[in-house]
Parts: C-alpha cells; sequence; structure tokens
C-alpha cells in the first residue's frame, strides 16, 4: 500500500497553451507553483524543478493530470517514458473540490491546488494514466468523421432551403438530396432555367452515365413536376444558383472525405484485431465509436464496471434500509447512447413485418411479458450487448448469439 507522506504531489491545470503546476506535500500544504508552456522543451523544465523540490524532501514526485488524454496528453506520455507515476484525475473530483471550500475560487493555480488536493485523497483509488498512441488515434479518426457527419447536415439542410424553392416538387424524383445523381443535377441544373430547350433523351444519358438503373420514366417525372410546379424563377437567380452548386459541390467532397476516413478507420482497426463488426448491425464506424470510447477493456474487470461505466447499470438510492434502484445519468453518454442505439436497431421491425434480429426481439418481447415498460426491456438489450462486447473485446472473439455467448474472464 502506497503511504501518502512519502509523496511530493504535483496537481496540474492544463490547458491549450499553457499549464499550471502546484506541488503540494501530505498535509495540503502548498509549496511552489510552476507555469509552463505546452511544449515538450518545457516539460523538461517541469520535471527538473520538481525533482529539486523531492530532493529536498526526501519524497518521490507523483503527478496528478486532470486532462490526461486532451490538451495534457502529450504531457502525460513524456512523464510516463520518463518513469513518473501518473495519475488520471476526472474534473468532476476537482471541480466537487472546488465547490467544498467555504468560498469557490477559481483561476488555474487553485484549480491545480484542487487537483493535487483530490490525488492525496484518492491516491489509492486514481487512475493510472494510459494514454496510448492506438486508441488515441482511433479516437482522432472517429472525432473527424462525425465533424464531417455534422458538417454534411447542415450543408443537405442549405441545399434543401434553396433547390425547395427552385424545385418545390423535387422529392418526388429525387428521395435523397444527396444522392449521386441528384447532386450532379444540382451542380448543372441548379433552377429549371437551365432545363430549358432541354430534350429528355440527353437529360436520359447523362443520367445513364452516373446511374446505370436510370429510367426513362424518370427524366420525364422531371421534366413534369418542372411543369406542374409553375415559375419559379425569381429575382437574383443566379446568385442563388451559385449557392445551389456550391454545396453540391461541398457535399460531394464532404462524401469522399469521408469514404477516405472510413478506409483509414477500417485499417486502423486492424491493429486492435476486434470483431466488433461481426455483431449484426454494427458497421466499421460503429465499432470504431465503440473501441474509441471503451479504450482499454482490460480496465474494467468485469462486464458490470463496463456497464457502470456506460451509465447503463442502475443506481441503488437508499436511507435507513429504505430505498430503490433508479436509472443512472451519470457514467459514458457518448458510450450510453451508441448502447441505446445500438438495441433500438436491435429490437427495430421494417415494414416486411420480420425483425432485423429475432433473438434479441424475442428477449425483448419477453421482457415487456414480465411486466417492463418498453423503456425498461431496451434497458435490458443494452445490458446484454454490454455482456457481448465485453466479452467480444476481452477474448478478440467473433459475435456469437447471446444465449450462448460466455464472457472469460483473463
Amino acid at each position: 500500500m502506497q503511504r501518502r507522506e512519502n509523496y511530493l504531489y504535483v496537481g496540474m491545470d492544463l490547458h491549450k497553451d499553457t499549464h499550471t503546476a502546484v506541488m503540494v506535500n501530505c498535509w495540503n500544504e502548498k509549496l511552489d507553483v510552476i507555469v509552463i508552456e505546452n511544449k515538450p522543451s518545457e516539460f523538461n523544465k517541469l520535471a527538473k524543478r520538481v525533482n529539486r523540490m523531492a530532493v529536498k524532501l526526501g519524497l518521490s514526485p507523483i503527478y496528478g493530470l486532470e486532462n490526461a488524454y486532451g490538451y495534457g496528453r502529450s504531457l502525460a506520455v513524456w512523464l510516463i517514458e520518463k518513469g513518473y507515476i501518473v495519475k488520471d484525475v476526472n474534473p468532476s473530483l476537482a471541480y466537487d473540490q472546488r465547490k467544498s471550500a467555504p468560498m469557490m475560487k477559481k483561476n488555474d493555480e487553485h484549480d491545480a491546488y484542487c487537483v493535487a488536493t483530490v490525488l492525496i485523497n484518492q491516491l489509492h483509488t486514481l487512475p493510472d494514466a494510459k494514454p496510448e498512441d492506438n486508441h488515441w488515434t482511433l479516437s482522432q479518426l472517429v472525432n473527424r468523421r462525425d465533424t464531417l457527419v455534422k458538417d454534411g447536415i447542415r450543408l443537405k439542410n442549405g441545399l434543401h432551403e434553396q433547390v425547395s424553392a427552385a424545385y418545390p416538387s423535387y422529392h418526388r424524383f429525387f428521395c435523397d438530396i444527396d444522392r449521386k445523381t441528384a447532386l450532379y443535377f444540382w451542380k448543372h441544373y441548379p433552377s429549371p432555367i437551365y432545363l430549358r430547350n432541354k430534350p429528355v433523351d440527353e437529360l436520359f444519358e447523362e443520367f445513364k452515365a452516373i446511374a446505370s438503373n436510370t429510367t426513362k420514366s424518370k427524366i420525364e417525372l422531371i421534366f413534369e413536376c418542372v411543369h406542374n410546379d409553375g415559375n419559379t424563377i425569381r429575382e437574383y437567380q443566379e446568385s442563388r444558383d451559385f449557392i445551389t452548386q456550391s454545396l453540391a459541390r461541398c457535399l460531394e467532397q464532404q462524401k469522399e472525405e469521408i469514404a477516405l476516413i472510413d478506409c483509414e478507420i477500417e485499417r486502423m482497426l486492424r491493429y486492435f484485431d476486434y470483431k466488433l463488426t461481426t455483431i449484426p448491425g454494427v458497421s466499421i464506424a460503429t465499432a470504431s465509436k465503440l473501441i474509441a470510447e471503451i479504450v482499454d477493456i482490460r480496465r474494467f474487470p468485469s462486464a458490470d464496471k463496463l456497464a457502470r461505466y456506460a451509465g447503463i447499470s442502475s443506481i441503488k438510492f437508499s436511507s435507513g434500509g429504505k430505498g430503490k434502484e433508479q436509472s443512472s445519468k451519470q457514467g459514458n453518454r457518448e458510450l450510453h447512447g451508441l448502447f441505446y442505439f445500438l438495441a433500438v436497431s436491435m429490437v427495430t421491425v421494417p415494414k416486411t413485418g420480420k425483425p432485423n434480429q429475432p433473438i434479441f426481439y424475442s428477449y425483448y418481447q419477453r421482457k415487456i411479458s414480465e411486466g417492463k415498460t418498453k423503456s425498461q426491456a431496451l434497458v435490458c438489450i443494452m445490458r446484454r450487448l454490454v455482456n457481448i462486447v465485453y466479452g467480444m473485446m476481452k477474448n478478440k472473439t467473433e459475435y456469437r448469439p447471446f444465449e450462448d455467448h460466455v464472457v472469460v474472464e483473463q
């Protein structure tokens, strides 16, 4: 067991440009304050100053980083490579420490002191910082993909605003505004004025070169809709046409970028050797998000711990021997959302009337017949999925139907 009086505690408040460090002894006495720039050449300066204080007091330095996987990642990696003990301090713990004071203060030095205080009080429970390059790189790719997807939604909304004015009935001939043929059409025919004197056969040949399954009846439908919509040309139409064409070009580029990132994510997933994509309904994008949020599966001793981390396990609130279990609002909300939407896809019944995943659907119906609400039954599905994902990542196995799925502890 580590003895608190043997360490010099260094609490770090980390930012994009600078880091603030406060050295504290086990009696919560502030010994020194250091401010460094966020670059490797300054990290050595910090370590030397901390080491001098540690030698002077006969203590071993231990670092607590509030953002070890964000702005402090470079510092955490540097310190770990040099052999120092580095603990990851959850920002919520430092926030609670600030609130516990009679008068709440907020500045970099006090924030770093609060981190050091948490480090002292929870020395034996705080996790070691393990900013591994593979998980970090994958999370960067996932974040980049999510950003592009969000940008695509904004672009599609903007494109809809433009083309709905020029082509009020466009949804009759393009069910998806950003499909390949649609984007070609918006780039070359942003408003009906470009279709004047345009032969049906000529437009049909253009579409045929893009999508071989294009039918002539669809081209005729376009002209029919344009005719029935009436005159949609307004003043300054050229500028609005330019906007439409610009949005279509951006959407094409966005789709190409997402395709490139998907290829890179697929290549990156090979380094992990997880087989999450064998789960029905789990795409490469979903698998990469699961791995990026869970990080190292070995930090969870059991599937119960992973469920608690994802905010899926219920929490018991009681006093005097009385109480009840309630759903948790804590945990990793991104991971919670992934399991939620995955569970929804498992029990969805398409128009064909056949469930996407009969095993999960029957389990879902059985829970409802036992008296659970639909939301509670869905949580049961999520909990099953946690067991499956945990077992597959722990043992690096392929998916097996959950009724036969066994989690082997290692």
